[in-house]
């Protein structure tokens, strides 16, 4: 696929999702100088995610904020409820009159604000008939057309061919699909089970049904999987919903009507129309739960290294040694190696942490304690710059340990716990890397 390419996974259409990654802070806090990009809880904004082009680099600095993949695309900040107060019996400095027409003032105002609802809501000039003591009402926002229930057949059905990581064919039948919500295990795979809230990366062949046209596909030139956490409404629910309760390694035939797609809106940059329905071939690669570590032989690091204790899924144990000369280079040492694909420039790279100061070994921060991985694009400025350096060609599945100096950490500036000019040791899970 072209860097310029649009990908099909698009802003999750689901109600009642908490998208997006676990990005509220960045290992040892905010970055220092006028390059920090903006972070928001996914309890403040949903991350609604809109897949990216496999292969695409995060989007250059601009201005003061570096912008963020995936896109924040919707809030998820609620209206608050307002609360309705009570009238006191004898309000101070008001009497019984002033409380009989403060009531019948109140009564018509409330009456008037329905009329002038009704007014704007039908777009007449003349006013509705409302009871005087009907109570206000907010006005309806406009809501996507429900998901359908899965199913796991339909009438009719496209075939498949290939084999499990390679690139799918898709024969699509000369009749029309009938607007069922399909999820169908084509392979069954021997790896973890999809859960809600795990980090999944898929691979992905896709076509429109409604034209007969390829979408393109993470098997295509410079594609990469995409990674997301399932069932979070990250993405449309035909990639978000279709993975929940499946085993990696699975082939999993997917038919998604507009509503378990783009919606009514369909997508313009990708030539999908309003009423397209679409197919997807998935390939599960690989999960991981938000508290997982990698797993393997430990390769002790080298005597001038700080020595690093394992505690499983507690936050490792980091000590200095005694008298070992502080590092002004980035120094990085491969304690488990992993088999997968090496961390590109560009990628969304999901890992598990441990931070501690090479003075004292006192930890400032880990990912373990908050029981949540953390994501961000190597190399987009999103963390200090030994992570962006220090992660990049490391193969995922592997833990690595980096000692950062100042000067590509905090520099001068303190941080919450990290003194001015301070060098960190980091232990770095790479539990997966892909696009999202």
């Amino acid at each position: 696929m072209s860097e310029k390419a649009s990908s099909p996974g698009g802003p999750g259409t689901a109600n009642g999702g908490s998208a997006g990654d676990p990005t509220d802070s960045r290992p040892g806090g905010p970055l220092p100088g006028d390059g920090e990009s903006i972070v928001v809880p996914p309890s403040i904004l949903k991350q609604q995610a809109g897949w990216g082009s496999p292969g695409d680099g995060p989007r250059p600095k601009t201005g003061t904020t570096v912008d963020e993949a995936p896109q924040i695309f919707a809030s998820n900040v609620r209206r608050q409820d307002t609360s309705e107060a009570g009238y006191y019996e004898n309000p101070p400095s008001v009497g019984k009159l002033g409380m009989i027409l403060g009531t019948v003032l109140a009564v018509l105002l409330a009456g008037s604000a329905v009329t002038l609802y009704m007014v704007n809501r039908d777009g007449k000039t003349s006013a509705a008939s409302t009871p005087v003591d009907a109570a206000p009402t907010a006005a309806p926002t406009p809501t996507a057309d429900p998901v359908p229930p899965i199913k796991d057949s339909a009438k009719v059905l496209p075939t498949v061919t290939g084999d499990f990581g390679k690139k799918a064919v898709i024969t699509t039948p000369a009749e029309a699909a009938d607007g069922t919500f399909v999820v169908k295990v084509l392979s069954e795979g021997s790896g973890p089970v999809v859960e809600k809230n795990s980090w999944t990366s898929v691979d992905y062949t896709a076509k429109d049904w409604t034209t007969g046209k390829d979408i393109p596909s993470s098997y295509d030139e410079k594609g990469k999987p995409q990674i997301f956490q399932a069932g979070t409404d990250a993405l449309i629910p035909a990639l978000d919903q279709a993975v929940v309760g499946k085993k990696a390694g699975s082939r999993v035939l997917v038919v998604a009507p507009p509503a378990a797609a783009f919606g009514a809106q369909g997508n313009t940059s990708m030539s999908i129309g309003a009423k397209d329905n679409l197919v997807f071939v998935i390939d599960i690669q690989r999960v991981n739960a938000p508290d997982a570590v990698v797993s393997g032989t430990v390769t002790p690091p080298p005597a001038d290294f700080p020595q690093v204790k394992d505690n499983g899924k507690k936050a490792a144990e980091i000590t200095p040694v005694k008298g070992a000369a502080e590092p002004t280079e980035l120094k990085s040492h491969v304690l488990i190696q992993g088999t997968g694909p090496k961390v590109e420039s560009g990628e969304k790279v999901l890992v598990q942490y441990t931070g501690a100061l090479w003075k004292d070994g006192k930890k400032f921060d880990s990912s373990l304690d908050k029981g949540q991985a953390f994501s961000f694009s190597v190399g987009g400025g999103q963390v200090i710059e030994g992570w962006d350096k220090g992660l990049q060609g490391v193969a995922v599945g592997s833990r690595v340990e980096l000692v950062i100096p100042a000067s590509l950490g905090y520099k001068d500036q303190a941080q919450g716990d990290i003194p001015a000019n301070s060098t960190l040791v980091f232990v770095v899970d790479v539990l997966d890397a892909g696009v999202g």
